[in-house]
């Protein structure tokens, strides 16, 4: 809070723009607002305890890095994808993140490594709830590679859509536990600066989560139903 904010006791409309749109991403990234899902300004501005105009900018902001869809006569809802979208999601990741591996096992330093093992243990030990909630092994790595074009690729606004399947991915914890287990064999390899093992992993890490994403993946509402919501709307 600047001292503008402390001497009126209120907060700048952009400061509350923020927060709600982080709020709301909270919501999405953590499934509680999963894939289909509708955006329901009301609700939402009465459990933050905020007008609707905030709510509604979050929401056009979300349309904007295409989280959230918006059809003409019906309720904004969190995107959901098709099963080929997410196969085809996954197929790139697949192959850009395991090209960002063998260069973060090139690049990164001993620290920046070490850091990553402290990092993934408290995430996965949960002594640091803040933090370990938005550690993003992934991210880390990308970031790691050094390379621009996969970082605008995986890091720009695509990253909020491929976090939600990832998180969807991980949801269920034998696959959580395995997700770990995988994570550490790569960052072991990237430790041992062997670039082909550690990309061959992160390769086979994708591609099993992402079986298990469109494994899960609910049929999608027949015609009759989206008239039926029409109408009521």
């Amino acid at each position: 809070m600047d001292l503008q904010e402390a001497a009126t006791g209120e907060r700048r409309p952009e400061t509350l723009g923020e927060e709600i749109f982080g709020r709301i991403l909270d919501l999405i990234y953590s499934t509680e607002l999963a894939p289909g899902m509708v955006v329901n300004e009301s609700v939402l501005a009465t459990r933050f305890g905020v007008s609707r105009g905030p709510v509604r900018e979050a929401i056009r902001r979300l349309q904007g890095i295409q989280l959230v869809s918006r059809e003409p006569f019906l309720r904004a809802r969190v995107v959901s994808l098709s099963a080929q979208a997410i196969l085809e999601l996954f197929q790139m990741r697949e192959a850009l993140e395991g090209y960002a591996c063998r260069l973060a096992a090139q690049r990164m330093s001993e620290a920046e490594i070490d850091a990553l093992i402290a990092d993934l243990e408290a995430a996965h030990s949960r002594q640091q709830p803040p933090e370990a909630a938005r550690f993003d092994f992934h991210e880390r790595v990308v970031r790691a590679s050094g390379n621009s074009r996969i970082i605008d690729s995986l890091c720009g606004d695509l990253y909020h859509l491929l976090r939600i399947y990832r998180r969807i991915s991980g949801a269920v914890p034998e696959r959580k536990e395995l997700a770990f287990t995988e994570h550490w064999q790569i960052l072991r390899a990237i430790k041992m600066r062997d670039g082909a093992l550690a990309e061959s992993l992160m390769r086979s890490h994708v591609e099993r989560a992402g079986r298990h994403v469109l494994a899960q993946v609910p049929e999608k509402p027949s015609i009759a139903a989206a008239d039926a919501e029409k109408r009521a709307s």
